[in-house]
């Protein structure tokens, strides 16, 4: 049965009251008191109506209670436990989550319930919609300008341990092994008792773990004919086929080797390092992980963050810097397919910037010409260096369609023509052959003229290169670098890149969580710096609206205790 409070109704009496002023001054003017007026009456609890009963069953928690403890809990990087014991005995915690009463149903709350109600919104992926309604509620509060936007990515780690490639092999045999057990012992019986002897048991993993480097590839090639082995003497049991770990061993099978026909059999030949995909398995224990050739095994979050492009030093200070973009993805992803995605998310949310900063992987010709389509101006530096031996096409004097008017000399073309997106200008031979800087120049010797070829893409990426020299692209350049503060406060404030949990929704959670409260906590830090704190000396009476409090409860007391006689007299 669904159990909710409205936190947007008033209370007639101040169930706070028992506060002391400065402890409640506290209160009101850090992170509880802002999420509390703010953050907790836009939770989407009803995006979890659909999972209960509104008439039948035992009551859930608090739905507002719940989803604040989920969301706290990644912002300030608790484990289950502490979670659990914040809600029952941190007072901050009360006053955030407006938890009035002192019943266990109002502030405690099991493991078992945290589990479950977690696994509601990782599975219905409902940690975006969270993310949505708290960045679009601190946007319309803080008056969020969208225009100057950064984008960034980082890598993460979820909780697995870095294998080796025996160890992929192995602890694909031993999980596999160890369920089939479990599920089907008559199979289980029918595997080779040296292959459960050296697979199962409990340190087999350690004793692999130890293999000495000259000795790897051979032990390497004994750990894959076994696999191999496994994976041909199931392979026609449907039952068998179906499960998870069995799957897992014709993945590493697939990735890591290579089956050959031999003398009537199969030989299995394992692959080099090379020729293994950078999306293959990492380790069972989360097959959605994959390997990046510069950070490693884990997971990527691209983050896209508004910005203040000013030197002002009070200016920023109150200013909110908003992350607008959360995507979790593969380690192996290039961030090349990450900004156009980007771009396109926040428009969707009425967050589009007009301008975006990011690094040359970004910035490629084609992110930047659909970019350009939508009306957002990439900012970024080209791939690759200009050589400086070699005169630039951006040096030679053109039109706004691209067409050639002037060499770097000033001689200008006998002819022009274009064919598609290509351009070929003819030059005056005499003049050409005798021009000093001929060695250098992009135009070249034909048959009746010097020729400039050139596409159109050619030419936009010269003209980037000569505007990336300019002092206008520098000062607007310079604020990317901001972006990887922010990196590395989500890694200081909420421990993001080793998280506690595997496999990709559960990341996809955590990371997203984690991002709104960044947001949460920079919204908290310029609601401290637009109102500071008065140094006012303390008084000695009471405020008025605290004094009418006392005299209304005292009216009232007073009120029901007297006995007036209101009966008719005749």
């Amino acid at each position: 049965m669904i159990l909710i409070k409205d936190h947007k109704q008033t209370e007639l009496f101040d169930p706070w009251r028992f506060l002391s002023p400065k402890r409640r001054d506290l209160l009101d003017k850090t992170w509880p008191g802002l999420f509390k007026d703010i953050i907790l009456p836009e939770l989407p609890v009803s995006r979890i109506f659909p999972f209960f009963s509104e008439g039948y069953g035992r009551p859930t928690k608090e739905l507002y209670t719940v989803l604040g403890v989920l969301f706290l809990q990644q912002t300030f990087d608790l484990t289950d436990e502490e979670t659990c014991n914040q809600l029952t005995f941190n007072i901050q915690w009360h006053y955030a989550l407006n938890i009035t009463e002192e019943s266990d149903s109002a502030k405690y709350m099991c493991p078992k319930t945290l589990w479950a109600m977690r696994s509601i919104l990782v599975d219905n992926a409902l940690d975006g919609v969270v993310f949505e309604c708290v960045t679009k509620k601190l946007a319309d509060v803080f008056k969020v300008d969208f225009d100057n936007q950064r984008l960034d990515s980082v890598h993460i780690k979820s909780n697995m341990r870095r294998l080796g490639r025996i160890g992929i092999f192995v602890s694909g045999i031993n999980k596999f092994i160890k369920n089939l057990k479990r599920q089907d012992k008559d199979r289980f019986e029918s595997i080779h008792a040296d292959l459960i002897e050296k697979y199962l048991p409990k340190k087999s993993l350690q004793c692999f773990s130890m293999v000495k480097p000259s000795s790897a590839q051979k032990t390497l090639s004994v750990v894959s004919n076994d696999l191999f082995d496994l994976v041909m003497q199931f392979k026609g049991q449907p039952e068998v086929t179906a499960m998870h770990s069995y799957k897992q061993l014709e993945r590493i099978l697939n990735e890591q080797c290579n089956v050959e026909p031999a003398n009537g059999g199969s030989c299995v030949q394992v692959k080099t390092p090379k020729e293994i995909p950078s999306s293959s398995l990492q380790n069972p224990s989360d097959p959605d992980a994959s390997y990046s050739g510069h950070k490693g095994q884990g997971y990527q979050v691209q983050i896209m963050e508004t910005y203040a492009a000013t030197d002002d030093k009070e200016v920023r200070e109150k200013t909110l810097n908003l992350i607008t973009h959360v995507q979790v993805e593969p380690a192996h992803e290039s961030d090349a397919n990450a900004l156009l995605p980007a771009a396109a998310s926040a428009k969707e949310r009425d967050l589009a910037p007009k301008e975006i900063l990011a690094d040359s992987l970004y910035g490629s010709d084609d992110n930047c010409q659909k970019a350009k389509l939508a009306d957002v101006e990439i900012v970024s530096p080209t791939m690759g260096e200009k050589k400086e031996t070699i005169i630039c096409l951006s040096e030679f004097e053109t039109s706004a369609s691209g067409k050639i008017l002037a060499c770097p000399q000033g001689l200008a073309p006998e002819t022009v023509k274009k064919k598609k997106t290509r351009h070929t200008a003819a030059f005056d031979s005499l003049h050409c052959s005798g021009c000093p800087n001929q060695a250098h120049c992009p135009v070249k010797k034909g048959k009746k003229h010097y020729y400039l070829r050139y596409t159109e893409k050619e030419m936009r990426i010269a003209k980037r290169r000569a505007y990336e020299q300019t002092d206008e692209f520098k000062d607007r350049y310079r604020w990317r670098s901001g972006v990887e503060a922010t990196m590395s406060e989500y890694d200081r404030r909420t421990g993001v890149k080793q998280l506690r949990v595997r496999g990709f929704d559960s990341v996809r959670f955590c990371a997203t969580l984690k991002a709104a409260g960044i947001n949460f906590l920079r919204a908290v830090a310029v609601w401290i710096a637009l109102n500071p704190e008065t140094n006012d000396n303390e008084s000695d009476g009471l405020d008025l609206n605290h004094a009418f409090l006392i005299f209304k409860e005292q009216f009232i007391k007073q009120w029901r205790h007297l006995k007036l006689d209101l009966s008719p007299r005749y």
